[in-house]
Parts: structure tokens; C-alpha cells; sequence
């Protein structure tokens, strides 16, 4: 019954779609899409991230934008970077990688990207959007799930769904793109009771909660397709060597003969994210245009 969803695979697909339509604003309005992206520190996490952003970016055929800062870099610095590429007409999209130094606050760096060009969904007003069921820029995480689960399920009308995780970047925003899908939606975190059984009730998981292998085999409903979001490095002991790994949420090993989807970490959610990053862009750089959305869903 298990089956792998290959996230690699379908985000080449989607990068293909992406560059199509690259090319196809090119050709109609003279423009080439862009995307800036703000490194503030040397976290090495972020630097990887920024670094394969900008190789995509590059690969889809627009133009990148890097611009790193030192991690002493004040919030004036900061702000007044953000209000000249506000102001860019070559600039469509702007990510300002997180997390930031703890003497930056976030929240107001987040909302001073102009709405339009916040390709990561974070701020308030595109948050309120999404909310409200309205056009928005959509968080990239939650979107590279949806895209997974309709390519699996199709039509996620009448499914019943459950989030395990209420962050603000995944949680959240993905039980509002579900209902938009005519889900019914839950969401679980630490202080729900007898989470196990709202699980086993679901057609589709989607975990998201940060806890290395939470979610077992008794917990998923045969025939229940499961969305691991989760990164955890653990120490496991392969062959008498005890080895750094990366795991998910899930217990994969448990999912064999129970699920009929899943995601594998690595190789699942991941890659989707970039490659909604960049389909983010394109649908700005659409909109800045007054052209259509293109489809990706």
C-alpha cells in the first residue's frame, strides 16, 4: 500500500512550469523575473539555503539578487535595503532569509517587504489575505504541500485532514489552504488530547511539529497519505557506528502497509520549498504585469 512521494521529482516538474512561464513573460512584456534574497550572518543552514536559491533561481531563468550582511548589521541597514528594493522595478520578489540576529526583530522586518513582493507569505496582509480566502502571496512550505497531496489525491473535497503544529509558517497557513480545498481541518499540537486517535482518523496527515519521528504506524489511517515537514538531525547507530541523521516527523520504517502516501526526509517537502520560491516570483512578477496568474495547481 505504501507509496513514496518523490518531492524531488515533482519539484523539477514545477521548475520546468516555472521556466516555461519565465519565458513566456519575457516574450509578452520584456521583463525578466527577479528575486532578491537577504542573508543577514553566516548561519551555515542559511548560507546553503541562499545558495541553492540563488543556483535555481538562475537555472529558471531569472535574474538573482544576494545581497549578505554582516550579523552586526543594524536595523536601520537593514530597513533601508528593504525599502530600495521595495522600490526596484527589477526586483519582483524579496525573501529575507530567517532567522536573524536576536537584535532584529523579525516581525518588523517581515512587514516592511512590500506585500506584493513578499514571495515567502509572511506578511501580515498577505497572512490576512490567506485567511480570508482571498489572493495572497502563499507561505512556500504549505504550498509545496498542497501541490504534493492534489498531484497524490486529486480532488481533497470532503477529506478529513489533520496538522500536527500551529506555527505561524506551516501549521496555520496549510489548515487554510486545506479548507479552501473543502477539507475538514484540525490541528493538533502539544495540547491535544488523545492526538493519537485524531490522527488515526485522518485521510491526510500533515506533520509539522518538530519532534524526530512523532508519528507512528498506530497513528495513521490505512490508506491515509502523510506529509512529513519535519528536519530533525539525531544520532542513530547504523552498522555499530553512531551516525548524524536526518529524520522527519514521521516514523517512516512504520509507514510500510499502512500508508498510502508518504514523504520521505530527506527528498520529500524540501526541495518543494525552493521550487514554490520560485513560483512565487513568477506569480509576482505576473501581477506586476497585470497579467493572469500562471497555474502551478
Amino acid at each position: 500500500m505504501n507509496q513514496i512521494i518523490d518531492g524531488k521529482k515533482f519539484s523539477q516538474t514545477l521548475r520546468d512550469k516555472v521556466k516555461n512561464c519565465v519565458d513566456l513573460i519575457k516574450e509578452k512584456k520584456g521583463i525578466t523575473p527577479g528575486l532578491a534574497v537577504i542573508l543577514v550572518g553566516e548561519d551555515p543552514a542559511s548560507q546553503v539555503y541562499v545558495r541553492n536559491k540563488g543556483k535555481q533561481t538562475i537555472e529558471a531563468g531569472m535574474n538573482s539578487y544576494e545581497h549578505k550582511l554582516d550579523a552586526s548589521t543594524s536595523s536601520e541597514v537593514l530597513l533601508n535595503l528593504i525599502k530600495k528594493l521595495n522600490k526596484d522595478a527589477n526586483v519582483h520578489g524579496i525573501l529575507c532569509q530567517l532567522p536573524l540576529p536576536k537584535h532584529l526583530n523579525e516581525k518588523e522586518v517581515i512587514n516592511s517587504i512590500d506585500p506584493e513582493k513578499d514571495v515567502d507569505g509572511f506578511h501580515i496582509s498577505n497572512v490576512g489575505l490567506l485567511n480570508t480566502g482571498q489572493k495572497s502571496m502563499i507561505p512556500c512550505t504549505p504550498l509545496g504541500c498542497l501541490l504534493l497531496l492534489k498531484d497524490r489525491i486529486g480532488n481533497l473535497s470532503g477529506k478529513s485532514a489533520v496538522i500536527v503544529g500551529r506555527s505561524n509558517i506551516v501549521g496555520k497557513p496549510m489548515a487554510n489552504l486545506l479548507l479552501q480545498e473543502n477539507c475538514t481541518v484540525t490541528i493538533a499540537h502539544s495540547r491535544t488530547e488523545n492526538i493519537e486517535s485524531v490522527c488515526s482518523q485522518s485521510d491526510i496527515i500533515v506533520a509539522a511539529v518538530g519532534r524526530p519521528e512523532m508519528i507512528k504506524k498506530e497513528w495513521v489511517k490505512p490508506g491515509a497519505t502523510v506529509i512529513d515537514v519535519g528536519i530533525n538531525r539525531v544520532i542513530k547507530k547504523i552498522d555499530g557506528v553512531e551516525k548524524t541523521v536526518l529524520v522527519g516527523d514521521v516514523c517512516f520504517s512504520d509507514m510500510a502497509g499502512v500508508a498510502a502516501g508518504v514523504t520521505p526526509v530527506p527528498g520529500g517537502v524540501g526541495p518543494m520549498t525552493i521550487a514554490c520560491l520560485l513560483a512565487n516570483t513568477v506569480t509576482a512578477s505576473y501581477r506586476s504585469q497585470g497579467l493572469s496568474d500562471p497555474e502551478f495547481i
